[in-house]
């Protein structure tokens, strides 16, 4: 297993002029709120231990006052860590020189703001082009390296002009682009597409998701909104007065809130567009290909109740489905071979598809087949599944 691309340790951050005094208090075991009127000093991260692994897009969420914003920038030591770690490929940022952190910054940490943070005089490819003549390239190269990114993010037609003449989403987009122009292996997201209109926000976060799956960053998401966290999250942490609530997949908020703050939070959300089909798939009686016989797969049907089965090859992949009247009239007619009988053309989907994606695969009423990345069987999802799954209290 690849070791977490970043390691965070105990991290403390306190705002005030009495930090070691109101640490020590935390360490003794004070509250938020007994600290603050005590030393009058703030506990903005309490504590806080997580692991983000190569090529993962973690989210870290909550509402205003929760610490994740003092989280990420603790990450990048655009605040200073109060006491605790933070590993980058093993190097501890939260404790080296600002000389060897700034180098960090220019080479292996990009950050995304919520305001874009473009220069208003500078054309769109040049604002792309700024972390690169910070790090001494030169302009050939600089502006060739800027228009292959622009391309990425759909804006190459803009490269020259002004950020003024562009959308908020568009300059959202240059401002990701800037960041993946050079190159770095961490993306730090702070509140990113917060400040877009709704419909542009979902523009941006599927666009976020497609380069995704082109670039395999490593990504740390901070956001308020439950719904775009559940969205874009691998994994997602819920943090609450400093602290870590949470961490997990999105469906297991779904399924397996901590307590009652995180139920509170995702009791609005349509469990439909984050479950997953591999998390509701059933294990199901199967048949394979050139082993069994019409006769074995009625006994087997028999067996489950099954109305219909599925049929793999010998290499795990559904091959077709059949069902019961089909094989009783080949057993009949004297037929044992299911290849000539079973119908190909039936729905499958990966174990990463939500459940309301499947939803129109249910007009022929058959069983939906899941697969794995590699097209191997994990298990069926009746209709039932899906109705006992989102109505679950």
């Amino acid at each position: 297993m690849e070791k977490p691309k970043i390691i965070i340790e105990n991290l403390i951050k306190i705002y005030g002029n009495k930090p070691r005094a109101a640490l020590k208090m935390f360490r003794e075991g004070a509250a938020r709120d007994t600290i603050l009127k005590t030393t009058g000093n703030i506990l903005g991260v309490a504590d806080v231990s997580l692991n983000i692994n190569p090529g993962e897009l973690f989210v870290v969420m909550g509402l205003s006052g929760s610490g994740k914003s003092t989280l990420v920038r603790c990450i990048n030591r655009l605040l200073a860590p109060t006491s605790g770690h933070i590993y980058m490929d093993d190097e501890d940022v939260a404790h080296v020189s600002e000389k060897r952190m700034r180098e960090i910054r220019r080479t292996k940490v990009a950050m995304v703001f919520q305001r874009f943070g473009l220069f208003p005089h500078k054309t769109v490819v040049e604002n792309v082009a700024y972390g690169l003549k910070i790090r001494g390239l030169s302009k050939t190269k600089r502006r060739e390296k800027a228009i292959k990114t622009l391309e990425t993010v759909g804006l190459k037609d803009w490269a020259n002009y002004l950020p003024s003449s562009l959308s908020g989403g568009m300059q959202q987009r240059v401002g990701l682009a800037r960041a993946l122009a050079t190159d770095a292996d961490i993306l730090l997201m702070d509140e990113a597409f917060s400040a877009l209109d709704p419909l542009i926000r979902r523009e941006m976060q599927d666009e976020l998701l497609r380069l995704q799956q082109e670039l395999h960053k490593t990504i740390l998401f901070i956001s308020h909104d439950i719904q775009e966290a559940l969205k874009l999250g691998d994994r997602v942490a819920v943090m609450k007065d400093g602290y870590i609530v949470q961490v997990g997949k999105p469906e297991e908020l779904i399924t397996e809130p901590a307590d009652d703050y995180i139920r509170d939070f995702v009791a609005d959300v349509n469990p439909a567009k984050v479950l997953k089909t591999g998390t509701v798939a059933r294990e199901r009686v199967c048949l394979i290909l050139g082993k069994d016989s019409p006769r074995g797969a009625i006994e087997k049907m028999s067996k489950q109740n099954l109305r219909q089965i599925i049929v793999l090859d010998r290499s795990g992949k559904p091959a077709g489905i059949v069902n019961r009247q089909t094989l009783l009239a080949a057993v009949e007619a004297g037929n044992s071979d299911i290849a000539e009988i079973m119908e190909t053309d039936f729905p499958r989907v990966r174990s990463s598809a939500t459940l309301e994606e499947i939803f129109p695969l249910y007009g022929e009423e058959m069983p939906v087949a899941v697969v794995n990345n590699e097209g191997k069987f994990m298990g069926a999802i009746e209709a039932s599944d899906i109705l006992s799954c989102i109505g679950r209290d």
